[in-house]
């Protein structure tokens, strides 16, 4: 039998102050002040306060995925996606979704709705990424790249794609994040399918 500790309750730390440390081009750091409710201590931690963003799983009729491969700085390489990007002010996840679609790849759809919300890293940042399914996806814009973007947009079977996150030719957290919501509805789509 495995004699297990017993079980620790956190205690939720208090907000004392916060001040802004950096403000940078995507993001502001700030240093953000807490005390423990219980020990009493007081630490500094940085806090980055983020937009929200938008990824977006684009299934086309003919049940492929859109991705984009695009160079990212972060790690130096190219990086294999889903469509997505900072959300503006003000701008609901749909409405995000479907204009990074349209702008970086082209393609709009008819039907979107939101599939889950996850926050990318809690520990350091403050925001959310909204995981959207578009559907009935086709080519009907002209590209609108941000100024130093360069994106190849590819259009992939949704099994290839997942098979390819297995492989870890997909790495990027949230794109994983996005195919695991849409897991679910790809095995219903899957069943309901004419044979």
């Amino acid at each position: 039998m495995n004699d297990l500790p017993a079980p620790i309750v956190p205690a939720r730390w208090e907000k004392i102050s916060q001040h802004l440390h950096a403000n940078c081009q995507v993001f502001d750091v700030l240093s953000a002040r807490y005390r423990h409710p219980v020990r009493k201590r007081e630490r500094d931690f940085v806090v980055m306060t983020v937009p929200d963003w938008v990824n977006v799983i684009a299934l086309t009729p003919d049940h492929q995925l859109v991705l984009v491969r695009q160079f990212r700085f972060g790690i130096d390489d190219f990086s294999l996606e889903i469509p997505g990007g900072v959300m503006e002010r003000g701008e609901e996840p749909l409405a995000a979704a479907q204009r990074e679609l349209r702008e970086e790849t082209g393609h709009t759809g008819s039907k979107a709705r939101v599939l889950g919300c996850v926050h990318p890293n809690p520990a350091i940042m403050n925001n959310r990424c909204h995981l959207v399914l578009v559907e009935d996806v086709k080519f009907t814009d002209p590209l609108a790249w941000d100024h130093d973007e360069e994106i190849e947009v590819l259009t992939v079977p949704v099994d290839d794609v997942y098979a390819w996150a297995r492989s870890g030719r997909i790495s990027h957290a949230l794109v994983l994040d996005a195919l695991f919501l849409f897991a679910p509805e790809w095995e219903r789509m899957r069943r309901c399918a004419p044979a």
